[in-house]
């Protein structure tokens, strides 16, 4: 990835950060907004999917509510994002609709994208949205979330939103140019840095560890949000929303804020990230047609081509499959618990509706989800 290769790119998720769609804490600034829809339309024009992470709920939430400034009390402040989110959603409802376009809003905690399952549904969820050209608005969901299960700042959950549908790109906007190689505000001859590799020691110690008065994250959760999201092999763009028509800037591949690079093609990294990260649960055998596609073209695994299974495995668990000689073939996320899984096997994939009276997925393990070992 190198900023040429941005107009290429296929499927962005976007962070917009407070300070860039509210009024100095005083609810949301529509006309900004507005703006800001008008430069993400246009990229959708030029066939990009995008995903957005927004922040202001909260500021908006003190704006309805008469609050001058934010509170600390996690009720509080729980109590301002459910009343902010409604004005959030319906702006930026209000304004994509004036391209023809839907928007629709997802609430997420760390608990959805730790447990396995919940994975798996929030990227179906994402994934089928995104393939019938509605456009996700995410954002924590702090009415019911805690500190325990908090993501802290929208940057970690925006990266985590790329590794979970496969970004091609984070672009992270904020009030600062990019990242420098020392603090601007205290340093004038401060450098920015134009373009590195994610895995650049020195990176950390450049960002800012103090954020904002309405937001929580400063450049340092922006770094950090950059390696997080290079574990699915996505690039990150750290740029200032003050630039004016910035994010088809940053398509075109100008050269604007921070480009920290992956160190890994994307599809290798996510299935690197797949494999380190959980525990095998189960085992599917495989017949001797499904073992040889799998291995030499790394197709879905389907029920048809499973002979056995083994494991009290449950939807997305990872398992292992082997071949007929129990040699391990590869490893993924299991679409189905084991009781469906022992229901549909050796079935094609059309009698799945009728077995189980639904269907999540036509395969028992998405090739997306598999890593061919």
């Amino acid at each position: 990835m190198d900023r040429l290769a941005l107009s290429k790119s296929r499927r962005w998720v976007i962070k917009l950060g407070s300070a860039l769609l509210t009024n100095d804490g005083s609810g949301l600034n529509q006309a900004e907004l507005a703006k800001w829809v008008a430069q993400m339309v246009a990229l959708r024009n030029q066939g990009v999917e995008l995903i957005i992470v927004s922040s202001g709920a909260v500021a908006e939430g003190m704006q309805r509510l008469g609050w001058k400034t934010r509170p600390t009390a996690l009720h509080e402040l729980q109590a301002a994002a459910a009343v902010g989110q409604m004005g959030l959603v319906q702006a930026y409802e209000s304004e994509f609709a004036k391209s023809g376009l839907h928007t629709a809003q997802i609430l997420m905690t760390h608990d959805d994208l730790s447990n396995r399952a919940r994975y798996l549904n929030a990227r179906s969820t994402i994934q089928t949205l995104v393939e019938h050209g509605v456009i996700p608005v995410i954002n924590e969901n702090d009415t019911v979330v805690t500190d325990e299960i908090r993501f802290g700042d929208n940057d970690t959950l925006a990266a985590l939103t790329a590794n979970l549908i496969g970004a091609d790109v984070l672009v992270i906007l904020t009030d600062q140019q990019g990242l420098y190689d020392s603090n601007p505000r205290e340093n004038p001859d401060a450098q920015l840095i134009k373009q590195a590799q994610v895995s650049r020691k020195d990176i950390e110690a450049m960002a800012s560890p103090e954020g904002g008065a309405l937001g929580r994250g400063g450049m340092y959760t922006k770094v950090m949000a950059a390696k997080r999201a290079a574990r699915s092999g996505t690039a990150t763009l750290i740029a200032s929303g003050r630039e004016p028509n910035i994010l088809p800037k940053l398509y075109a591949g100008e050269d604007y804020g921070t480009l920290l690079i992956p160190d890994l093609e994307p599809m290798t990294a996510r299935k690197q990230w797949l494999a380190g990260h959980l525990q095998v649960r189960g085992q599917l055998v495989l017949d001797e047609g499904a073992a040889k596609v799998v291995r030499a073209h790394g197709k879905s695994v389907l029920p048809v081509g499973v002979t056995a299974l083994s494991g009290q495995f449950k939807r997305g668990d990872m398992v292992v499959c082997v071949d007929q000689q129990q040699l391990e073939v590869a490893r993924g996320l299991v679409n189905y618990d084991w009781d469906e899984a022992q229901q549909i096997l050796r079935q094609p994939s059309t009698k799945i509706v009728d077995i189980l009276g639904y269907v999540d997925d036509e395969a028992l393990i998405h090739r997306d989800n598999l890593v061919v070992l």
